[in-house]
């Protein structure tokens, strides 16, 4: 399969949940739980428990939160874990088992239904996906999403093909969105996929309209766009290098993540092939020794 940018990537994988309605969610049943996961699975798991109370964990700090609420998890004030994992391997297996031996149920949220981590899990709610690139998990998290927000692929597809960039949109240097408050928790997806695709070469940076204000763009640029999905930008970046998109007053989290996914593809689209370029010897070399495996990752992670 060869190499696809982002924004084909979402179009992909909305195709696919126009046919394949994701499994449905009901977060609230989830009484104060931990919520776990590493990279975009955290923050998806932000956005899924975004209305309610959780204690949010990742790998670096599960060890030591789990320690500190131990107090609270044996008045049986937190009873369950949800661990987020597209692959259902890696950090999410030693996390299920830590979960369980503090007493915890878990739910394991992945793609991978005979995974390591679902073999140990209490339940496990299993996502059907696309074959996509490794590090894109598109699919993969824009399907947790839509599960909890039963929002609709084909309006999100529908948008999204209707709307126009200008001309020389990719002849900028940098990249900033602004996005509305309450979809605050997908800049750091954004600032994720910057790290991704772009590595040190090219500046995106993503802010909730908020911390927008507090000082992020002191020093305006010509050599930056700053796009405002939902917002006003008349006072962030250069005057002159603004775009404003203007979305549905019902958008959801899953709407603002394909949004933005697809438009990073159309800045990705505009470049070097930075990721193209170094994401097979991050595969088979330097991605899986850091883990301290041996084995190869997918460069294309297959359907599953």
């Amino acid at each position: 399969m060869e190499l696809m940018n982002i924004d084909e990537n979402v179009l992909q994988a909305l195709d696919f949940f126009i046919q394949n309605q994701p499994p449905r969610i009901n977060v609230v049943k989830y009484a104060f739980p931990f919520v776990v996961g590493s990279g975009n699975a955290y923050h998806t798991g932000t956005i899924l428990f975004a209305d309610q109370a959780a204690v949010f964990a990742d790998e670096s700090n599960f060890r030591s939160l789990i320690q500190a609420y131990a107090p609270v998890i044996e008045k049986d004030l937190i009873t369950q874990a949800l661990i987020i994992s597209a692959s259902g391997e890696k950090d999410s297996v030693w996390e299920i088992e830590l979960a369980k031996e503090h007493g915890l149920r878990t739910t394991l949220l992945t793609c991978h239904a005979d995974s390591s981590a679902a073999k140990i899990a209490d339940q496990v709610i299993a996502y059907q996906t696309i074959a996509e690139p490794y590090t894109y998990n598109t699919a993969t998290y824009l399907g947790m999403i839509l599960s909890a927000t039963e929002e609709s692929p084909a309006d999100i597809k529908r948008f999204i093909q209707t709307m126009r960039l200008p001309e020389n949109f990719g002849q900028y240097a940098a990249y900033a969105f602004v996005l509305p408050d309450r979809f605050g928790n997908i800049c750091p997806m954004l600032d994720i996929k910057k790290s991704e695709l772009f590595g040190p070469y090219l500046s995106l940076r993503a802010f909730p309209e908020g911390h927008a204000r507090h000082a992020k763009f002191v020093i305006p640029s010509e050599t930056e766009l700053v796009i405002g999905i939902g917002t006003d930008t008349a006072h962030f970046g250069h005057p002159d290098h603004r775009l404003n998109i203007e979305i549905p007053a019902d958008a959801g989290f899953g709407f603002i993540l394909a949004l933005t996914y697809f438009i990073t593809g159309k800045i990705q689209a505009s470049k070097p092939p930075y990721f193209k370029d170094h994401i097979e010897a991050y595969c088979h070399d330097y991605g899986p020794k850091a883990y301290g495996k041996t084995d190869s990752f997918d460069v294309i992670v297959p359907r599953n």
